[in-house]
């Protein structure tokens, strides 16, 4: 049975790091993906894949996203909602309520619950700090819209491999980067088994960074 997976911002760095592993490991044979980005031609190479669709369209706007959402299994979002009202994230859940798709993966940022510890913490809030009111919201918006959500808390990014530990809303956030790669692989690890971090929102960084006050790359 065809599992559809909708990935939108799905010409970013770790989008398409989830799509070229669909697309080449065994094990997601059955996966369909419907590619939403703003310009198809950014992902041309992938036009004429049997088992891609590709959509283009913006978080913008409320009609794009009906158009996509239908019909699929699996949401990921795979760009941070620093909208000041938070209308991408609300126009997600909108519709997919409205089209009876369950569950959604969004990406997000560390630091949105105070939860990274001593001088890095502080230097993250410094650095991000303005981002973290709107990036919360959206994590509130899916915890409350009664889909099966998992909010992704990023860390600071590198090329790495796959190298990484999970924490969860309440725990206090291990490490400080980790690598695209890394999130790449949780995303797949939900594709796989949808009931994999349901209805959290977790940290992910790789734990041998823990206790460096600056990111790692």
């Amino acid at each position: 049975m065809t599992k559809n997976i909708l990935i939108m911002a799905a010409n970013g760095q770790i989008s398409r790091l989830v799509e070229e592993r669909v697309l080449n490991e065994a094990q997601f044979a059955d996966v369909h993906l419907t590619l939403f980005l703003r310009n198809k031609d950014r992902l041309a190479n992938l036009a004429n894949n049997p088992r891609v669709t590709l959509i283009e369209g913006s978080l913008d706007s409320a009609a794009d996203i009906k158009v996509a959402v239908a019909g699929q299994d699996i949401v990921f979002v795979g760009v941070v909602d620093h909208t000041a009202d938070n209308h991408q994230t609300q126009n997600i859940v909108a519709a997919m309520k409205a089209a009876g798709v369950q569950h959604l993966i969004y990406t997000n940022v560390l630091g949105i619950y105070d939860e990274v510890p001593g001088a890095f913490g502080e230097w993250n809030k410094q650095m991000i700090g303005s981002g973290l009111p709107s990036a919360l919201r959206s994590d509130q918006i899916m915890a409350e819209s009664g889909l099966d959500y998992t909010t992704l808390r990023l860390p600071w990014l590198n090329d790495r491999e796959v190298k990484y530990e999970i924490t969860h809303k309440n725990d206090q956030y291990l490490g400080v980067s980790g690598s695209r790669k890394s999130i790449a692989d949780v995303v797949l690890r939900i594709i796989a088994e949808p009931s994999f971090l349901k209805n959290d929102s977790v940290g992910i960084a790789d734990p041998d960074t823990q206790g460096e006050n600056r990111p790692v790359y």
